[in-house]
Order: structure tokens, then sequence, then C-alpha cells
């Protein structure tokens, strides 16, 4: 069975454009209730723990150097089946390959400042948001 809750964060790119608002709308509007949110900036220890999975990519220090360049905006989502249907709203990291009406579609500008970042299971829903909000590793 799907958990009912995901994470979410408008990376700096999305902030920066004043996405932030439209954004935080179009996960209301498709049934998304927003359980926890956080404007905040990543220290460059915070984004490489965060990102810690990717280390080894060559990308890391990239999307470390992006996701410390500025605010971000963390928060936690709650629906039925939360984490397949974020990632269907917010479209493909190639916001070229996103559908039409996708988040990444409508406010994303590159592969590398693809404005959102979704949690991709609900182990990882769960990890990603005790990051953030410490209550939610609560019973």
């Amino acid at each position: 069975m799907s958990g009912t809750t995901t994470f979410t964060m408008i990376k700096p790119d999305a902030f920066e454009a004043g996405y932030t608002g439209l954004i935080l709308q179009k996960f209301i509007e498709n049934g998304f209730k927003i359980k926890a949110l956080r404007l905040t900036h990543l220290h460059k220890e915070d984004a490489e723990a965060f990102y810690a999975v990717h280390s080894a990519r060559p990308f890391f220090n990239g999307l470390v150097a992006f996701m410390s360049s500025g605010p971000i905006v963390a928060a936690v989502l709650e629906k039925e089946n939360a984490v397949e249907d974020f990632r269907k709203l917010i479209g493909s990291t190639n916001p070229s390959e996103a559908a039409d009406g996708t988040v990444r579609k409508l406010f994303a500008t590159s592969i590398e400042r693809n404005a959102v970042h979704g949690s991709d299971s609900d182990e990882n829903a769960l990890i990603e948001s005790n990051f953030f909000f410490s209550h939610f590793d609560r019973p």
C-alpha cells in the first residue's frame, strides 16, 4: 500500500524566479495538503548531507553548489498515494521531456535547474521529511 505523505523542496531557481506561490497552489489544486512548510537556506554541509546518496556521481558538486546558492522551501505534503501522484505532478527531471501542465514543464529551465525536488519512495519521503522537520520521526 502506498503512503500518504511525500516530501518536496522548491529549489533556489524557482524561488528566485518568484514561482513559490504558483507552485504551492499547483500542489493544492491537485489534492495535496501542506502538513509542514519551511523557508530556509541550505548551507553547503546540509546540501552535501541531504544529497549524500549522490556523492560519487559527477554532478554532485554542482548540485550541492546550486542547492546552497539561495533559499529553498521545504514541505511535507499529504494525499493518498502521495509519492506516485506527486511524481506525476512534477513531471520528468528534464523539463523538455516533462508532460504539459506538470510543475517542471511550467517552471523549470533545465535538467539541472528543474524547480522542485520530489521524494522517489515512501521510505525516502520519511527520511527527507525528517531531515527538515524533526517531528516526523515520532510515531
